[in-house]
């Protein structure tokens, strides 16, 4: 098998290779993107859109289906790590590591060992150590993750006029679940988001983009051509884009988050999900 992807990424190298210099210089004026399709975005977003943000317009409406396979890759690597790593259902080989919530401490059981009980002497050593958790990550964490949060929808939703989107958006979102596991423990944060709930956002965040785009295929407009909405969206064409735009970047998001998320669970435990990091 390693073989077999040894073959196939020094054959996707050499095909990249080969054909690179039929490409145009970097920042070539007289590149064909250069002569037609820059000056195109430029002189027609605002007004096929009315969205001053020129970006978000190429990202989810010019090029939406590179971005609708963006989202499908990062939904891949969370289905890669997952199926590499996770080892439930599996018979774990190796020590596994529990932490002892009032102290922190990550006890290691050997292989084929067993948690001890609570009020075990394996512990009283560790009560008689415990000091507290450091209060100002903590509490630094706790007031930072809901305004963070906050802002992640802001991005989200002023993402037609300033700089953000579904990318950054998904990135802010999921970095607070995490700083979640961090600040306190990975099965905290297991239990505010647990591992099918990450996978259903993943997969329900493509299927988004992805069904708005088969929804303009069935009522005969071309994938992912936003006019034809403009009846349910309750507005006219050009408005009918800028809403749909907002749509697809939901998917974005949830699709960014829910992976970003999925994979931290599966790399910082090993696929375990026990104590993480």
């Amino acid at each position: 098998m390693k073989k077999l992807a040894l073959i196939l990424c020094l054959f996707a190298g050499g095909l990249l290779l080969v054909n690179a210099h039929h490409l145009p210089m970097w920042g070539d004026p007289a590149s064909p993107a250069s002569l037609h399709v820059s000056p195109f975005y430029i002189e027609n977003a605002y007004e096929h859109t009315q969205a001053p943000n020129m970006v978000a317009v190429v990202l989810a409406d010019y090029r939406s289906y590179d971005t609708m396979f963006e989202a499908a890759v990062v939904l891949t690597a969370g289905l890669a790590c997952f199926f590499l790593l996770r080892t439930k259902g599996r018979k774990q080989i190796g020590p596994q590591y529990y932490r002892h919530i009032p102290t922190g401490v990550t006890l290691r059981i050997e292989e084929g060992g067993k948690l001890p009980p609570e009020d075990s002497k394996v512990f009283r050593p560790i009560d008689t150590l415990w000091t507290p958790f450091d209060p100002i990550i903590r509490t630094t964490c706790r007031c930072l993750i809901p305004f963070l949060q906050i802002y992640s929808l802001y991005v989200l939703a002023h993402g037609h006029y300033s700089p953000g989107g579904g990318f950054q958006a998904g990135v802010v979102l999921g970095a607070t679940i995490i700083l979640l596991a961090i600040s306190r423990n990975l099965k905290t944060a297991i239990h505010r988001m647990n591992e099918r709930v990450t996978a259903l956002f993943s997969i329900i965040g493509v299927a988004i983009f992805a069904g708005t785009g088969t929804l303009c295929l069935l009522l005969g407009m071309d994938f992912l051509n936003y006019d034809i909405l403009a009846p349910f969206l309750l507005s006219d064409t050009v408005m009918a884009r800028s809403h749909s735009i907002l749509i697809v970047e939901i998917g974005v998001t949830m699709a960014v988050m829910a992976v970003m998320v999925w994979i931290y669970y599966n790399l910082s435990s090993a696929g375990q999900q026990d104590e993480g990091l």
